[in-house]
């Protein structure tokens, strides 16, 4: 290879997926971006990308390439932004939970970036979770632990969940006396057909037959649909239970789920992927 740039086009596109938004990171135009790839596939010999509905996805080849490259552009960040040249350094993707990242991750972010200022870190908080068995993500956090022989997991935090809701609600609609009363309020929930892993599905482990009225693929919202009093609805502790503006529904009625921290086989011990997950562990005492 004689261009090593070429591999920071390289880098960008695999952690984007596309073409158009890694130029943009980059600030070059995508044609320029398209071009570099096609000289580094013709330098390596092999595709690098598999092309689907517009969407780059790496190869077998490309996905040996990236470990590589991504050790090569931490090195470089380690040399050239911290001071003496140490210090920990490069890009970390993680995929998590929207609850998790907004309630517990984001707000210890600035102590975390303290400790590590050469570590670019991507909080991916889209329905469904990414696999770093295919490289979409560098740590996964994930409701169930995967099986794949590829993956290192380890249980990160166990959390309970409830049911919540406003005293204004309360007032108007009174308390239900059992799981069963549930039937005659107006519930919170995800949209059935957009639960993207069965531990979310809640309502039917409470009752049978629950079905909810206010529906949202967002935790985020189905709390601020909560919180408006506009129902009653299950939120992990870590959310309802730090809401001065909440009240526990039925308090005997607790749901018990796990948060997995899950790495592909190969990048476990890379620095990067180690100070991101020993900083996750820290954190699990605010999860549970």
């Amino acid at each position: 290879m004689r261009n090593w740039d070429d591999l920071r086009i390289f880098l960008a596109v695999a952690h984007a997926g596309r073409v158009a938004p890694a130029a943009r990171a980059l600030g070059i135009d995508a044609t320029t971006v398209g071009r570099r790839l096609t000289r580094l596939e013709r330098e390596m010999g092999v595709p690098l990308f598999e092309t689907l509905a517009g969407e780059r996805r790496l190869s077998e080849a490309g996905q040996a390439l990236l470990h590589h490259a991504e050790t090569i552009d931490a090195a470089v960040l380690s040399a050239t932004d911290a001071p003496g040249g140490a210090g920990i350094a490069g890009h970390v993707r993680m995929s998590i939970a929207e609850g998790l990242a907004t309630h517990v991750v984001a707000p210890q972010l600035a102590g975390f970036r303290e400790g590590h200022p050469n570590i670019r870190l991507d909080l991916i908080t889209a329905s469904g979770f990414l696999d770093p068995s295919k490289r979409e993500a560098d740590i996964a956090v994930m409701l169930a632990r995967p099986r794949n022989r590829q993956l290192r997991a380890g249980r990160l935090a166990d959390y309970r969940l409830r049911l919540y809701a406003t005293p204004r609600y309360v007032a108007q609609h009174g308390l239900p006396d059992a799981a069963a009363d549930l039937a005659t309020h107006v519930l919170t929930g995800y949209v059935p057909e957009h639960i993207h892993a069965p531990e979310l599905d809640y309502l039917s482990e409470v009752h049978d037959g629950l079905v909810a009225r206010l529906r949202s693929t967002s935790i985020n919202v189905q709390h601020a649909m909560i919180r408006s009093g506009a129902g009653i609805g299950i939120l992990p502790d870590f959310i309802g239970a730090r809401d001065p503006a909440l009240t526990a529904i039925l308090p005997a009625v607790t749901l018990t789920r796990s948060f997995w921290l899950v790495t592909h086989a190969d990048g476990h011990q890379t620095p990067r992927i180690q100070a991101v997950s020993g900083w996750l562990r820290a954190l699990a005492p605010a999860i549970g």
